[in-house]
């Protein structure tokens, strides 16, 4: 017989290594790599030519964030590029952090996450991620 889990959380409670972090600085640290950097150690990608291509397609985003400060990219090709970072984010999310926060953003209340749950999280947090670069890119005059 399985024990009971909590009735209000619709997956199983799990806990990341970013929230085993002891105090506040140590904590939003960690959990700011935890954001930005969607692989973990030990979950490889299942072939070297994917792994690669991986970080080939992260730096590939880079640049083009880096072309469009420059003014050499306009923003519907930075948009292409970060909706292409986005898909590929949650297919490396759903294999190496299939996990994501339930309940407030200050808690520390986990669960493992179903496809929707990382589609609607790395979504966002590349929508918000993606905003404040747009809106730094218009501040400093290289977005027209």
């Amino acid at each position: 017989m399985k024990a009971m889990v909590d009735p209000r959380m619709p997956t199983d409670p799990v806990q990341p290594p970013c929230a085993a972090a002891q105090g506040v600085a140590a904590r939003l640290c960690a959990e700011a790599w935890d954001h930005l950097w969607p692989w973990r150690r030990g979950a490889a990608a299942p072939h070297v030519a994917l792994h690669a291509a991986g970080i080939a397609l992260a730096l590939a985003a880079t640049i083009a964030w880096v072309l469009g400060a420059l003014g050499e990219l306009r923003a519907g090709a930075l948009i292409a590029w970060w909706f292409g970072w986005s898909v590929y984010e949650v297919l490396i999310r759903l294999r190496a952090k299939r996990y994501v926060k339930d309940g407030p953003w200050w808690g520390r209340r986990y669960r493992v996450a179903n496809v929707m749950d990382m589609l609607c999280y790395v979504g966002f947090k590349n929508l918000l991620i993606g905003a404040a670069l747009f809106l730094a890119l218009k501040a400093a005059g290289a977005l027209v």
